[in-house]
């Protein structure tokens, strides 16, 4: 946003405060989601990431841990211990890919599939807490994954 000839910003210093920036808006905005979602998640046992790779789990079944970290973007590093205590929890099973012994799969117990029941709770509940619709919801994930995907473009 360089206006000036001497590329310089026209950006009101009103505009440049802290909470006048989109970055801490959408950074805020992300802490409040986890602490919302705590007492939510807390009731079923889980935290938030390992709600978002039950969540992954819920949908397309078996995955590998590889393409779970795609999704979620998160590093192994990060997923491993997670994954670890889903297994533990009696969630999830690791499996290697016989096809590709380097690959580990990760699928639902019987347990972790029996959760799924509670997704529907779980989103009215976060519903409920941002005080918005369904369309607000679906507007606002819209407009979020567009941002996303800007600031991602190459």
């Amino acid at each position: 946003m360089t206006d000036k000839p001497n590329g310089q910003s026209m950006i009101p210093d009103e505009e440049k405060r802290l909470e006048r920036q989109l970055c801490f808006a959408v950074y805020s905005a992300a802490h409040a989601f986890n602490r919302a979602y705590k007492p939510i998640l807390d009731r079923v046992g889980l935290t938030y990431p390992q709600y978002l790779v039950m969540l992954v789990l819920w949908e397309k079944g078996r995955l590998s841990v590889k393409t779970i970290g795609e999704k979620l973007d998160l590093d192994s590093g990060t997923l491993s211990p997670l994954l670890k205590r889903l297994e533990q929890a009696g969630l999830i099973s690791r499996t290697r890919d016989p096809k590709d012994e380097r690959q580990v799969i990760i699928s639902l117990t019987e347990k972790g599939t029996g959760m799924k029941c509670q997704v529907g709770t779980i989103m009215d509940a976060i519903g409920e807490a941002t005080g918005c619709d369904m369309t607000e919801i679906a507007n606002l994930r819209d407009r979020l994954q567009q941002l996303k995907t800007n600031l991602t473009a190459e």
